[in-house]
């Protein structure tokens, strides 16, 4: 391996091991933005190859390619941009992604929500894919997202090699972020029953770790959120 790529290599796994990622919050030092710019990262906020999560009971694939998933769903706005690097840093072109959560009151699209009544099945609303481009960066408008029992605030991702599906992940948010918009945001806040599980409870946000918080913005018209997602196509 040459002298750049392990220093490529030790700088992602350095911002992966950063306690101030699972802040989320986009205050990181000056000299670590500098760094990932430096590298071509969108955020020191990275997420290494790593265990792969549970995709969760809710996944299914729409087959539609789209920035915007929001059909019209209630909450705060925001830009998720996920970009999909190697262990040496370099972007990865072509990569498949697809992306799914639950709304602002909890409810995921495609199913009888479990323990609710609702029953969204037929509906894909929060569901879509896009393909990373030269950067490595696919982009997608859609809202905040909401709860629902037993576990936190998370958006479920899968990257896509080649129809080959080589990471199945979520992203996490900070909680004092969520706390905010679920006591004080409609349509977050009109729920009854209150917030049951934050970060420090949930297995899968423990099991994931401190890189798989995205770092987040607040923008004049909502929140920009990023991650980087880091892969290896060797183990694919």
């Amino acid at each position: 391996m040459s002298t750049a790529s392990t220093t490529r290599r030790a700088l992602l796994a350095g911002f992966a091991a950063s306690p101030i990622a699972v802040a989320g919050v986009g205050a990181f030092p000056r000299a670590a933005r500098a760094q990932a710019q430096a590298a071509g990262l969108i955020t020191p906020n990275v997420c290494m190859v790593l265990p792969e999560t549970t995709e969760g009971p809710y996944y299914f694939d729409p087959e539609l390619v789209r920035r915007d998933i929001t059909e019209g769903r209630e909450g705060e706005a925001m830009r998720l941009q996920l970009q999909v690097v190697d262990a040496d840093c370099q972007p990865i072109e072509g990569a498949r992604v697809d992306i799914w959560h639950c709304d602002a009151r909890g409810i995921y699209s495609g199913y009888r929500n479990r323990g609710t009544d609702f029953d969204a099945r037929g509906e894909t609303f929060l569901r879509g894919t896009q393909t990373t481009g030269d950067r490595g960066v696919a982009t997608f408008d859609t809202v905040y997202p909401g709860w629902y029992p037993g576990r936190t605030t998370h958006i479920h991702y899968k990257v896509f090699l080649d129809d080959r599906s080589v990471l199945t992940s979520q992203i996490f948010f900070p909680d004092a972020l969520s706390e905010y918009l679920f006591q004080a945001v409609a349509p977050y806040n009109e729920r009854e029953d209150p917030r049951d599980t934050m970060n420090r409870d949930d297995w899968i946000a423990q099991r994931a770790g401190e890189g798989a918080f995205a770092a987040i913005r607040e923008q004049a018209s909502g929140y920009d959120a990023a991650l980087v997602v880091g892969i290896d196509p060797g183990n694919a």
